[in-house]
């Protein structure tokens, strides 16, 4: 009851009071989301130069639940990178993940380039289902990408930070994962609900929006109550959760506070967490790009899967 009184404090109280209600029943139906069977597709393509082999892969029936494996078949097993693109959780794509999957893979990581089912498609929880369903996948197909099903991370950026701390807090600890990280994470959609409300912000305000639509089309009073709470990343928190890494600009949309939310939640049962903060209005990838960024997040990923 002290986490959600936590959580309280930092968002508009009437609005929290009112998603907090449904807080428990939506975690014992998370536990019933469906899993597909997973299906492999034939390989795609190798690059001769590097050594790296690529292939698509279907881990659901949707046009959307697919994968690209990037790995090095020279029979080593190696730590897995799964990563999750942003978009508003409307829209993106992983071929715009292509030159960071690249990265990872040159750093003799197997990475997985997750595409999932947008707002559009399903509405929440079915983008945290495909992201774990994409990792069942690529556990239960280890062998074939010389991948060590017991030793991977989760990156997501934007949106796709949300669904990666989604999954971080799934239950009580994920086996194998090993440490989550988020470029410009939205922790909180309720907090984003909540500034977007009169902010002269273009993006506050296209962010409320988007965690509308991701809800199922509405707010958080009433019907939609249970999905909000959800949505709440931090709220479920649990002691064998992994480490998380987030990265945020000072002045950007998605503010660090989003960040220390889930610090403040994850903190008080043991777990955690950095918040990384670096100046000027820079979102996402772009914020990615900065000069030691990308080195400094690689660095962290290190520390935990090696």
């Amino acid at each position: 009851m002290g986490e959600r009184k936590a959580v309280r404090t930092a968002v508009s109280a009437s609005v929290l009071a009112l998603a907090a209600v449904a807080l428990t029943p939506i975690a014992a139906n998370a536990a019933k989301e469906p899993t597909p069977a997973p299906t492999v597709s034939t390989p795609v393509g190798a690059d001769g130069l590097f050594g790296l082999a690529t292939e698509a892969v279907k881990y659901g029936s949707h046009k959307r639940q697919q994968m690209d494996v990037w790995w090095t078949p020279d029979g080593q097993e190696r730590p897995g990178v799964f990563l999750i693109h942003g978009g508003w959780w409307s829209g993106g794509d992983k071929k715009y993940m292509q030159g960071i999957t690249r990265s990872y893979a040159d750093l003799g990581y197997t990475v997985f380039n997750v595409n999932y089912r947008l707002s559009g498609d399903a509405p929440w929880p079915a983008q945290r289902t495909d992201a774990l369903d994409a990792i069942k996948a690529a556990r239960k197909h280890a062998d074939r990408w010389a991948f060590d099903a017991s030793n991977y991370v989760v990156v997501g950026f934007s949106a796709g930070g949300h669904i990666a701390a989604a999954v971080g807090t799934y239950g009580d600890g994920i086996n194998g994962l090993k440490g989550v990280v988020g470029m410009s994470p939205i922790i909180s959609p309720l907090r984003a609900y909540s500034d977007g409300e009169k902010s002269i912000d273009p993006n506050k305000r296209k962010l409320r929006t988007a965690a509308i639509k991701l809800a199922g089309g509405c707010g958080p009073k009433g019907k939609c109550s249970r999905v909000w709470a959800s949505m709440e990343a931090a709220w479920h928190a649990s002691r064998k959760d992994a480490p998380v890494l987030t990265v945020h600009s000072e002045k950007e949309f998605v503010p660090p506070v989003q960040s220390q939310l889930l610090r403040q939640m994850l903190g008080q049962v043991g777990v955690p967490v950095t918040v990384i903060t670096e100046p000027g209005p820079n979102h996402s990838n772009a914020l990615y790009r900065l000069p030691g960024v990308a080195e400094r997040v690689q660095a962290w990923i290190a520390e935990r899967i090696g």
